[in-house]
């Protein structure tokens, strides 16, 4: 089990993500139409579907970085709005498909988050480190060495580590494996599977093998509205 303080959430809370009647149009394409999903608290949900359907665009507009046509957004009750944005970014930790780490070790990246004030009341979760890294598979020594060094795979589960030390409520994660082999996945998901209390949405090309630590996988497909299964 994955070191915690992670409090599971009460039944009555709010929704961690609410989407309802989602638009999305770049040019005279129409990416997504009435879009509709919600991620309850302490629920892990896989959106699964083919490249071009919308996927990491929607997790674009969860965190603000993209503002849908129409439609509406509420992260943990609350409506997310240019003037909420920037407070309910702090409620959620991303895990990009290809993470840029920049010209630093792995052990400094990792760390500079907490230099923020907005995390340095967690510096204490630095400690879990070696526990996590244990996790995903990977050597305490990874945190030695410069981006360059390091592949695509390393780089996408110290961005896993990363955003679990941060303990935010909400995970987003952008196609966390695509870059792994089969033992490194199943690591990765085993992980997933272990957290307690957290509220996830991943996103994912694949619906095959492995995907059984979700609560519920939502397929979509360009421009259709979701179809959600248990």
């Amino acid at each position: 089990m994955m070191p915690s303080n992670y409090n599971t959430a009460g039944t009555d809370a709010p929704p961690a993500i609410d989407v309802e009647a989602l638009a999305l149009v770049f040019g005279d394409r129409a990416v997504l139409t009435d879009f509709s999903m919600t991620v309850a608290s302490g629920e892990k949900v896989v959106l699964a579907g083919p490249s071009g359907s919308g996927k990491s665009s929607i997790l674009a507009c969860l965190l603000g970085f993209l503002v849908p046509a129409a439609g509406r957004i509420a992260i943990r009750g609350e409506p997310l709005t240019a003037q909420s944005v920037w407070r309910l970014r702090r409620e959620i930790a991303l895990v990009q498909q290809e993470p840029d780490l920049g010209d630093r070790s792995a052990g400094e990246w990792l760390e500079e988050p907490f230099h923020f004030h907005a995390n340095a009341s967690r510096r204490d979760h630095l400690s879990r480190l070696p526990d996590v890294l244990r996790h995903v598979r990977l050597p305490p020594g990874i945190l030695a060495q410069k981006s360059g060094d390091l592949s695509g795979g390393e780089k996408q589960r110290l961005a896993l580590v990363g955003a679990l030390l941060l303990d935010r409520p909400i995970l987003l994660l952008d196609e966390p494996t695509s870059a792994l082999d089969a033992d490194s996945r199943d690591a990765v998901y085993a992980c997933l599977a272990g957290l307690r209390g957290k509220s996830l949405l991943m996103i994912s090309h694949d619906t095959g093998r492995g995907l059984d630590f979700a609560d519920r996988v939502v397929s979509l497909s360009p421009g259709e509205a979701p179809h959600g299964r248990a």
